[in-house]
């Protein structure tokens, strides 16, 4: 993990209700950099992970779940046997806050665990 993987991990969510702006796109490239294969479509960024069988995959999103409900910041899941797609955007800005790249830091760590 590298220094500005380590600086998000450390940080909270900010409560996002609109009225300012998505981030630009150099900053998401800067962001992208500090995140474990991550990529960005739309205004959103997203990351597939792989698990073994159901169970595992099930406590992956249990995990994420209470990550979600600490930063009040939550992601669209897609759940299959043995992976979840996360995607994180900050839908009262119509794109991505430092918030979404918050919490992607987050979820690379416990996935690691």
């Amino acid at each position: 993990m590298n220094d500005t993987a380590c600086d998000l991990t450390s940080k909270t969510c900010k409560p996002c209700e609109g009225g300012v702006p998505a981030l630009e796109q150099a900053e998401i490239d800067r962001l992208l950099k500090a995140l474990n294969d991550w990529s960005q479509d739309g205004n959103g960024i997203f990351k597939i992970y792989r698990f073994k069988n159901y169970h595992e995959t099930m406590a992956f999103v249990n995990a994420s779940a209470w990550i979600s409900h600490r930063e009040d910041h939550h992601p669209d899941l897609a759940v299959s046997y043995n992976q979840c797609l996360v995607r994180y955007s900050t839908h009262a800005i119509g794109g991505l806050s430092e918030n979404d790249f918050i919490c992607a830091a987050k979820i690379d760590g416990i996935f690691k665990i």
